[in-house]
């Protein structure tokens, strides 16, 4: 069933700068999670830090996500996402370069983490997600797909780029350059063009050709109430859960695991980034499926196929051409699950509370992404092998492919907002009389 309103060519002939906008920022905040693994070798051989110990940090931004996010999914919510994203870009390339001043100290290196996190918050997922969503209905998957697919690019870039700064200009000054040139690119697109449902609304803007951008619909969707006690969302979330703990731990130590399996340091980050490639092709595959078929059964798919790419890592049956198999399969699947999540949240629970929704799905999400780096870590550590976390891979996968599979259909909101909105015309014709 296709949304009605708009068709999907004039949603992206009026917004396709905005969702360029909203990817590369979304890849910006994605840069430090994907890092991590490229910096581990030098981290640990000048500070003798083990894999959990620089795992970590991630934990902290994680878990500090998970307290605060449904708070800034409220402020989106009020403020709308620009006067968020701004500042939020700013502090939070400052707080990237300043992880060149790591000197050892384990109390430093988690004063900066925990700087980095809430600085962070501000260009989360839900801020990119909510500022496409809330003006993309017919084309939202695609939408969707494209924003983040930020962090398919984060991917493709981040690991050899960094590779490349550490070995000819030294760690610290990797840490700098990533964070104040990566971030200075995404604050200007930012500040061009990242002009969400409430930005156009209040500043009446225009299309390029000076066409006038229609007012936005009526938003509608579940109260708080009812999506607590939605089944379908917490399906979305508990399956999202899952795929996050999975698949952040093998991105964060994706570049360990691939050095030993005999890959050499400059392959593992090209197989690394061809990892991103297959996320850009799995958000872009995804999102037009997720328009154009029943999303419960898109998304209980891609994501269950993530099983494959751990069982193919599996030492006994790995050789380096499955190695490429799975890194394109666990990129194809697991850089769909954030689009899956956002996707099937603005379906099932509709845009009135998006950003409180998702915010404290974010909080969801953050506590599988915290939990997933340290446990990959830890298994490691005591087993001297990634063997039981690839197995738990293979058993989450299915897991979580099974409950988005379970869904029913989603609600059609749109006949919610030809009642809405009369209804919001009429209040602001008596207000106007009142004056």
């Amino acid at each position: 069933m296709r949304p009605s309103g708009a068709s999907a060519v004039e949603e992206w002939r009026r917004g396709w700068t905005l969702v360029l906008a909203a990817s590369i920022g979304f890849s910006f905040h994605s840069l430090m999670a994907i890092g991590t693994g490229v910096f581990m070798d030098p981290l640990g051989q000048e500070f003798g830090w083990n894999r959990a110990q620089q795992s970590s940090g991630v934990s902290i931004a994680s878990i500090t996500a998970l307290v605060l996010s449904p708070f800034f999914g409220a402020l989106i919510d009020r403020w709308g996402v620009r006067r968020l994203a701004i500042p939020g870009l700013v502090l939070t390339s400052l707080a990237v370069a300043s992880f060149a001043l790591t000197n050892g100290s384990m109390t430093q290196w988690f004063a900066l983490w925990t700087v980095y996190a809430l600085v962070s918050l501000a260009v989360k997922s839900t801020v990119w997600t909510a500022a496409v969503a809330g003006v993309f209905s017919a084309s939202r998957g695609l939408a969707i797909g494209v924003t983040l697919g930020g962090t398919a690019i984060a991917q493709i870039i981040a690991p050899p780029l960094a590779n490349w700064l550490i070995a000819d200009y030294g760690w610290r000054a990797a840490f700098f350059w990533l964070g104040i040139g990566w971030g200075s690119v995404a604050l200007i697109l930012s500040q061009l063009f990242l002009f969400d449902a409430h930005d156009r609304k209040r500043q009446g803007l225009r299309t390029a050709s000076g066409e006038a951008i229609d007012e936005p619909p009526a938003l509608t969707g579940l109260s708080i109430r009812e999506a607590w006690r939605d089944q379908a969302l917490w399906r979305i979330a508990i399956s999202t859960f899952v795929m996050m703990v999975l698949t952040v731990a093998l991105v964060v130590h994706q570049f360990p695991l691939l050095v030993e399996a005999g890959i050499t340091r400059e392959n593992a980050a090209f197989l690394a980034s061809l990892t991103g490639v297959a996320g850009i092709v799995g958000k872009l595959v995804t999102g037009w499926l997720l328009d154009r078929y029943q999303p419960n059964w898109v998304g209980g798919g891609t994501l269950a196929s993530a099983a494959f790419a751990f069982a193919l890592l599996m030492g006994p049956i790995r050789t380096p051409t499955l190695i490429v198999v799975a890194m394109v399969i666990i990129g194809y699947a697991s850089g769909t699950k954030l689009q899956i999540c956002g996707y099937l949240t603005t379906r099932y629970g509709g845009m009135r509370n998006f950003g409180k929704i998702f915010g404290t799905m974010a909080s969801i999400i953050a506590l599988g992404s915290g939990l997933g780096p340290v446990l990959g870590g830890l298994v490691y550590d005591m087993y001297g092998s990634y063997t039981p976390f690839l197995l738990a891979g293979i058993a989450g996968s299915l897991l979580s492919g099974f409950l988005i599979f379970g869904l029913g259909r989603y609600p059609v909101w749109e006949q919610q907002a030809e009642t809405v909105a009369p209804v919001a015309s009429a209040k602001r014709a008596r207000s106007d009389a009142r004056v």
